[in-house]
């Protein structure tokens, strides 16, 4: 009876360890469709009120990806090139958009590979290519990297914090920033050795010391998806000088009211 008991929690053990390797496995191999999520779109039906031309952007490795260009005067003002989120077409970002208009920045928005109809597969390394590639087209059109100021979004403020270390923008902006891709991801995933499955860690933590021009942060203490104290640890650890616009409301889409669209443009303005 006792070896009975045995072989039944031996096997229960092994029956349990074999589902979760069998989770492990499936998370490794589908772990990018859990992060980008291009089919993903929450803000639809707004119009587009600030005028756009469309263009397409070569990278390196030989794709072309779509980007929305607003130009007012590339050398009176500067130029904001916007990384968005993981989540979504570029139409989710209009109502965010239409505040431009009314501020004294151009803009160019970039499409990641695999978003917007773009060819290609989004990854770490793959994104940090496109972003490089959009600010290697403006410095097509004759501007330098003080004309320049980088925008990231959530997942795009992985992207931004990346290209900023070490050179001379003229300012960066991290709207609901994390530290890492692997702390964000054990908020979901608390029993899942995410350090060693996860290929995109986007280490923000690490590279935001390394960035010596203005940043503002902004994030919202009711953020659902990256929590508060992410944000608040970038603005901590980004070196001087550094602006805030902690709200307590705002969850992970933070609302583009009257005084978010205040910082930002007292931001863009002290950057003239």
């Amino acid at each position: 009876m006792k070896i009975k008991r045995k072989n039944f929690f031996l096997e229960v053990v092994i029956g349990i360890f074999a589902v979760y390797a069998s989770v492990l496995v499936l998370l490794f191999i589908f772990q990018r469709n859990l992060m980008y999520h291009p089919e993903e779109n929450n803000y639809f039906g707004d119009r587009l009120e600030v005028d756009i031309e469309k263009v397409y952007i070569n990278t390196s490795d030989n794709l072309n990806l779509l980007g929305w260009f607003h130009k007012k005067d590339l050398k009176k003002f500067k130029t904001i090139v916007y990384f968005h989120g993981n989540a979504g077409k570029l139409e989710n970002r209009i109502h965010k958009l239409n505040h431009f208009k009314d501020m004294n920045v151009n803009f160019l928005i970039l499409a990641w590979r695999g978003f917007s109809g773009n060819e290609g597969k989004p990854s770490e390394q793959g994104l940090y290519v496109d972003g490089s590639s959009a600010i290697a087209w403006l410095k097509n059109l004759g501007l330098n990297e003080e004309d320049i100021i980088l925008y990231g979004e959530s997942l795009g403020t992985g992207i931004a914090t990346h290209l900023a270390q070490q050179n001379d923008y003229a300012g960066l902006v991290l709207e609901t920033p994390f530290t890492s891709m692997v702390e964000a991801a054990k908020n979901f995933y608390p029993y899942i050795p995410v350090g060693f499955l996860l290929r995109d860690k986007y280490k923000n933590d690490k590279k935001i010391k390394n960035i010596n021009i203005p940043v503002l942060v902004m994030h919202g203490e009711a953020d659902q998806i990256v929590p508060f104290w992410m944000g608040k640890k970038i603005y901590e650890m980004a070196n001087q000088p550094k602006y805030s616009y902690f709200t307590k409301y705002d969850d992970h889409m933070m609302e583009y009211d009257k005084n978010l669209v205040l910082a930002l443009n007292d931001f863009f303005r002290s950057l003239n």
